[in-house]
């Protein structure tokens, strides 16, 4: 019996352990994420004072800039595309809570892992499966604005799809990871 209970001890040890460092991974994504997302809540200045200096330049002066035009499209594109996980970490998603506001630590530890791995981590891999042949034939021909004085970054802005899908995954992995360490612990 003392030896049953020095192996279960072992064993404790070591799934602490190895949650300690499936946490230390997820603490990495997260950080990895909320830098991607500070840096891309940046462009959200770039696109109100392009967007403020289109209309002064075309209401005012009577000038209007495709280039411009599309600047303002391509930063708005990348910062919904790359500040999404940013959200996600937060919680800022918009959650249907009918049951989820009153559930236990533990309910929602499950509802938030069924949910990262029935739901998010199969639709971005899938996405991300269909997205990057788009974004290489993309690159392979340098594509670019159809409008002639268009941006020649169109390749670029394909580039955003598999990246939002790579960030939602990872950070998927670190909230099924977090939910996972919560049910370990609430046994």
């Amino acid at each position: 019996w003392p030896h049953y209970k020095q192996r279960s001890r072992l064993y404790a040890i070591i799934g602490v352990m190895r949650f300690a460092h499936m946490t230390a991974l997820a603490d990495r994504i997260d950080r990895l994420v909320s830098g991607i997302g500070r840096v891309a809540a940046w462009l959200i200045l770039v696109v109100v004072l392009l967007q403020f200096a289109l209309v002064v330049a075309r209401y005012v002066f009577g000038l209007g800039s495709i280039w411009l035009s599309e600047t303002v499209i391509y930063a708005h594109a990348a910062v919904l595309m790359l500040a999404a996980a940013w959200t996600l970490r937060a919680e800022g998603h918009v959650r249907v809570d009918i049951f989820y506001a009153d559930a236990s630590t533990r309910t929602k530890a499950l509802i938030d892992l069924a949910g990262a791995i029935l739901l998010l981590l199969p639709f971005m891999l899938v996405l991300l499966w269909l997205s990057v042949p788009y974004a290489a034939r993309s690159w392979a021909i340098l594509e670019r604005s159809q409008e002639a004085s268009g941006l020649p970054l169109v390749f670029v802005l394909r580039t955003l799809i598999p990246a939002f899908a790579v960030l939602m995954a990872l950070q998927g992995m670190a909230q099924a990871i977090r939910a996972a360490t919560v049910l370990a612990r609430t046994r």
